[in-house]
């Protein structure tokens, strides 16, 4: 699925919810900003902040992936298998991440399969921290289990 949805696409997340309703805004969000700020909205939660960086690297937003993620363990670049199809998000539990929380983790199983070869399926199972600061909610790092 790599590469820009219609807002009305089915979001990678299966939220239920359109792309432009659901990830796809706060995608949209963190682009407009020339100097590298993030004017548009964000994710209200470290769930919808998890979700939407799914989200991000189903249709292959290495931009978004590097804005959201917590400048103390942001990676100098980042670059994405353009042969993983990001196929099913699982959110497994959530500990705080609220609208009014510091801090929050999310532990979710993400299942992909190879482009090219179809018989070659993965699954990434993470324990991910979260931090709000301000009103932006920020990946820090995750356990893969």
């Amino acid at each position: 699925m790599t590469g820009p949805l219609t807002d009305d696409a089915r979001c990678p997340c299966l939220s239920g919810d359109a792309y432009g309703a659901c990830c796809g805004r706060y995608h949209a969000g963190m682009r407009t900003g020339a100097d590298g700020a993030a004017p548009g909205p964000g994710a209200p939660t470290a769930e919808a902040l998890m979700r939407s960086r799914y989200s991000a690297f189903a249709v292959g937003d290495a931009a978004y992936l590097r804005a959201t993620w917590h400048t103390s363990t942001r990676p100098a670049d980042l670059d994405l298998d353009d042969d993983l199809e990001w196929r099913r998000l699982d959110v497994l539990r959530t500990e705080a991440g609220g609208p009014f929380d510091a801090a929050g983790v999310v532990e979710f199983v993400a299942y992909h399969r190879s482009r090219t070869d179809r018989t070659d399926r993965g699954r990434l199972h993470e324990v991910s921290r979260f931090v709000r600061e301000g009103d932006r909610w920020y990946y820090v790092d995750g356990d893969v289990g």
